[in-house]
């Protein structure tokens, strides 16, 4: 017997490194959008304003408010959290 269950994982925590932080951005929050969870970024430090504009288009779209979240800081004790 073989089945498939179809339901979101839940929070999907993304950590963001400084090079090609748009196409990274991408790479990790449509796959978790379209399979139905939410997703908290840890943008790199040295490159956290592409993601803040990105979560304003995502707001601009009309999603729900804490389906993106960003979280800005140090790798250190910041990607520690996640």
């Amino acid at each position: 017997l073989c089945y498939r269950r179809k339901e979101p994982i839940g929070v999907c925590a993304c950590i963001i490194p400084w090079n090609f932080p748009l196409l990274m951005q991408a790479w990790k929050i449509a796959p978790a959008l379209a399979c139905g969870n939410t997703v908290v970024l840890k943008t790199s430090e040295k490159t956290p304003l592409s993601a803040l504009h990105v979560c304003k288009l995502i707001k601009e779209a009309g999603f729900p408010p804490g389906v993106v979240n960003v979280v800005n800081g140090y790798g250190v004790p910041t990607g520690e959290y996640l």
